[in-house]
C-alpha cells in the first residue's frame, strides 16, 4: 500500500503576471485515495486581466471580501507542507505558489518536492493528441469543469490515482522546486 501523502493542488491568477493568486484548490491523497479537498477564493490585491476573467471566471467584485494569501496561508500552508506537491503543468503552479510566498515573505520550507501530471500522462497515455487537463479528463471520463481550482485540483488527484492504478510511479517523475529562488533546482 502508498503511505505516501500526496496533495494534488490548482491555482488560478487574475492577470497575465501570474505572480497572485485568485483561487486555489486542493485535493490530499493518501492510501489510493482522496481524503481531503479544500477550495478558496483569493483577493489577489491586484488587477484582473479582461482574459483572466473570461477563463476563469473569477471577478474582482467576488474577491473583495476574500482572504488574502498570507490570510489563507494558514490554513492551507500545512496541508502543502504536509506532502509531494502535484499539479497539471506544474511549472506554472509552482511559480505562482513560489511568487506568492516571496511577495508576502511567508516563511516555509523553501525546498519543496512536486511532479507534474503532464508528464506522467505522456508516459501513460503516448496515444493521445496532447495531454492537457480537459483531454485526459475527457479520455478518462473524469469530471471536470476547467479553469476552476477546486474542480481542477480534485481532476489533477484523479489522473495521479489513475496513472498510479497503470503502474505509473511517482518516484520516477519527483522533482525539487526552490520557491525561494522561484525554480526547479537540477536533479
Amino acid at each position: 500500500m502508498d503511505k505516501q501523502r500526496i496533495v494534488a493542488f490548482d491555482v488560478e491568477t487574475p492577470n497575465f503576471k501570474s505572480d497572485r493568486m485568485s483561487s486555489i484548490g486542493i485535493a490530499v491523497i493518501e492510501d489510493g485515495r482522496i481524503i481531503d479537498t479544500y477550495a478558496s477564493l483569493i483577493d489577489p490585491e491586484t488587477y484582473f486581466n479582461r482574459f483572466n476573467i473570461e477563463l476563469t471566471g473569477i471577478t474582482p467584485e467576488m474577491v473583495k471580501k476574500a482572504p488574502t494569501f498570507p490570510v489563507i496561508w494558514k490554513k492551507i500552508g500545512p496541508v502543502l507542507e504536509s506532502g509531494i506537491l502535484l499539479a497539471h503543468n506544474a511549472a506554472f503552479d509552482m511559480k505562482v505558489l513560489a511568487q506568492c510566498i516571496n511577495f508576502y515573505g511567508i516563511e516555509t520550507e523553501m525546498i519543496r518536492e512536486y511532479a507534474c501530471t503532464v508528464q506522467m500522462g505522456r508516459k501513460c497515455y503516448p496515444e493521445l493528441e496532447d495531454h492537457k487537463l480537459d483531454t485526459l479528463c475527457r479520455h478518462l471520463d473524469i469530471e471536470l469543469d476547467h479553469h476552476k481550482a477546486d474542480s481542477d485540483s480534485i481532476a489533477c488527484a484523479k489522473l495521479y490515482l489513475d496513472y498510479k492504478d497503470h503502474g505509473i510511479r511517482i518516484d520516477k517523475f519527483k522533482r525539487t522546486y526552490d520557491l525561494s529562488a522561484m525554480r526547479q533546482l537540477k536533479g
